[in-house]
């Protein structure tokens, strides 16, 4: 029906339909070429520019011009077709240039507009819904998950500190089920989800090395994965940088902190393993409890720094507790423990921190660490 167009587009309806090819949708193919390379050039509003091009897509909807099924097929082909642009070795300078460029001239600038897309879980909402429009699956659902060949290339900057196949694991372990229409094409572009991919993992399939330069800036320095990851294999954090773990996680391998900072920002950040901190940070940011369900092992050369904001913070080892090294106590939002204040339990420790280190706690008072025999305290003194 005409009632529901925008008027200005009725002229363009085409009165014969056979004649009036709508799949796939050409604007919303355009669109999305153009957020990959722009994702590409920026990687630092990756998601916000595939949700900006899953909006034009759904205006044509909205318009009357295309069907769902049009504009689903418009981004498949686009991720295709970026994919072979983006891998093609004659654009290697090409792609090098517009990233520095972009870095150079659009990143140093201060934004003045509204930024429309600063909402991460509206976001995330509309591009998921989006990806499916809400169609049931005709097909079988348990197909295994086929990654393209060269699908990795739009994560290269995104996750400049993973090879190739390291990014081929993140898009296999975050991809759509099997099942639905258009969607289920033989190479995979219709089920790859690149919103969910740029936070990483889905799941650790196999032993997962993480080596961040912090020295190279950007995502080399600090990222953050908000997934959340299951799988049997193991987590290893070697590198200067940082890395933020957000999501619900129950990840069975393990976790191993060579180098640098590994931060738990959730609940289970650390999955359902053992944590070994042979020689990095591993940091604690949560606002409750952060609980280890295996065992708790840290060598002299680790650092285990809790961020305390209130008397429900602390870190919940579920196993047993081997203590050497360095406790950091970082102390936020001008909170002051109660004297007797429990800030680690265990089942069982072995050892003591070698050196006790505290950041933020008025000039007016004094911790000392009390080791119990199933938890750590805190002795408060005014001075």
């Amino acid at each position: 029906s005409n009632s529901i167009l925008v008027p200005t587009l009725v002229p363009a309806i085409n009165p014969d339909p056979s004649k009036d090819g709508g799949f796939p949708s050409g604007h919303t193919n355009a669109a999305y070429l153009s957020a990959f390379a722009m994702a590409y050039a920026v990687p630092e509003r990756y998601q916000e520019l595939l949700t900006r091009a899953s909006e034009l897509g759904n205006n044509r909807i909205v318009a009357g011009m295309h069907s769902p099924l049009d504009v689903m097929g418009g981004r498949v082909m686009a991720t295709a077709l970026a994919a072979a642009i983006l891998s093609d070795p004659a654009n290697k300078r090409l792609k090098k240039a517009a990233y520095d460029e972009a870095h150079r001239k659009l990143l140093t600038q201060t934004g003045t507009a509204e930024d429309r897309f600063s909402d991460y879980s509206k976001n995330k909402k509309q591009y998921t819904q989006r990806l499916t429009y809400g169609f049931g699956q005709i097909h079988s659902p348990v197909k295994p998950m086929a990654v393209p060949k060269g699908a990795e290339v739009l994560l290269e900057t995104r996750f400049p500190y993973l090879d190739h196949t390291q990014r081929r694991w993140i898009l296999a372990t975050t991809g759509l089920p099997s099942g639905y229409p258009v969607l289920d094409d033989p190479e995979g572009w219709g089920r790859l989800d690149l919103f969910s991919a740029a936070d990483g993992y889905g799941a650790f399939a196999r032993d997962v090395t993480v080596n961040m330069d912090s020295s190279k800036g950007g995502f080399h320095a600090l990222d953050r994965w908000r997934n959340d990851i299951s799988g049997t294999g193991k987590l290893t954090k070697k590198g200067t940088g940082a890395l933020k773990l957000e999501g619900n996680n129950t990840y069975s391998g393990g976790t191993r902190i060579d180098q640098g900072t590994l931060e738990g920002d959730s609940k289970t950040a650390f999955g359902s393993g053992d944590v070994s901190n042979n020689g990095g940070t591993l940091k604690e940011d949560v606002s409750g409890k952060l609980v280890i369900r295996g065992d708790y092992k840290q060598s002299a050369k680790g650092i285990l720094e809790l961020n305390l904001s209130g008397k429900k913070d602390m870190l919940q080892i579920m196993g047993k507790a081997k203590m050497k090294g360095t406790l950091r106590l970082h102390f936020t939002d001008n909170y002051v423990p109660a004297d007797g204040s429990t800030i680690i339990t265990y089942q069982k420790r072995h050892g003591a921190f070698s050196s006790i280190e505290t950041i933020g706690l008025s000039s007016k008072y004094k911790v000392e660490v009390i080791y119990k025999s199933n938890h750590i305290q805190l002795k408060v003194k005014a001075k």
